[in-house]
């Protein structure tokens, strides 16, 4: 784990609420403006705390990012429903909620910039690991149930995952957002009653929602064209 600790100050005791709106001002920052536009100044700006509160604590703007990290964004974990669908229900559950949620565009941002913030590389490494220990427990559960074929690849069906909840929140219109942050499980069934082989998807999948989802128009036309995703 990453060890982005703020140091310890000598005297006056920290106020727990700087250190809050500091951190949500850094991540919130960088979604915004990304790494090349970071900086401490306008962390302070935003938080609406003085620079030197934030020097005091991280001397430079890795170390901020990287504590800001570990303690605003959303953890993957793996959580035992009893089915397979229920388990990866629950997986995709969760990267919704982290896409959608207020410390998404970060996230979504540090896909495509994470060689540029290397105090984040050990974190990021970490959350990847968990996000494939947590697909490979439900993928090993679901083939001991006999639910899921042994050759089942583990890392294309987190890809699918994290692939289709983070494309769904970016093509969400802005006036959606809120939505779909209040019933991330509605996406996250789509995608796995799609991924999952129809038998297993049929026994347990509820009736359909009134409005499609586009992306599930998209699979449809995809499946009616032959196409399959393993």
């Amino acid at each position: 784990m990453n060890e982005a600790v703020a140091p310890s100050v000598i005297g006056r005791p920290r106020d727990p609420g700087v250190d809050q709106r500091v951190t949500r001002a850094a991540i919130q920052l960088y979604g915004d403006v990304g790494w090349s536009g970071f900086t401490i100044e306008s962390v302070a700006k935003v938080a609406r705390v003085g620079k030197a509160s934030i020097y005091r604590r991280w001397p430079s703007k890795e170390t901020l990012m990287a504590y800001a990290w570990e303690r605003q964004m959303l953890h993957v974990e793996d959580v035992d429903t009893g089915t397979a669908r229920g388990d990866l229900v629950e997986l995709a559950t969760q990267m919704v909620e982290l896409y959608a949620g207020e410390s998404g565009r970060a996230a979504a941002r540090v896909i495509s910039e994470a060689a540029m913030v290397p105090s984040l590389a050990q974190t990021l490494e970490s959350q990847r690991r968990d996000q494939i220990s947590a697909a490979r427990a439900i993928v090993k559960r679901a083939i001991a149930r006999d639910e899921l074929p042994p050759e089942t690849p583990v890392t294309i069906l987190l890809d699918c995952l994290v692939g289709g909840a983070l494309l769904h929140v970016l093509t969400t219109p802005p006036q959606l957002h809120a939505r779909l942050r209040q019933n991330p499980e509605e996406v996250a069934v789509r995608l796995v009653d799609y991924l999952l082989p129809r038998g297993e998807a049929a026994q347990t999948s509820p009736p359909p929602l009134q409005r499609p989802s586009p992306l599930i128009d998209v699979r449809q036309e995809r499946s009616r064209d032959g196409g399959t995703v393993r």
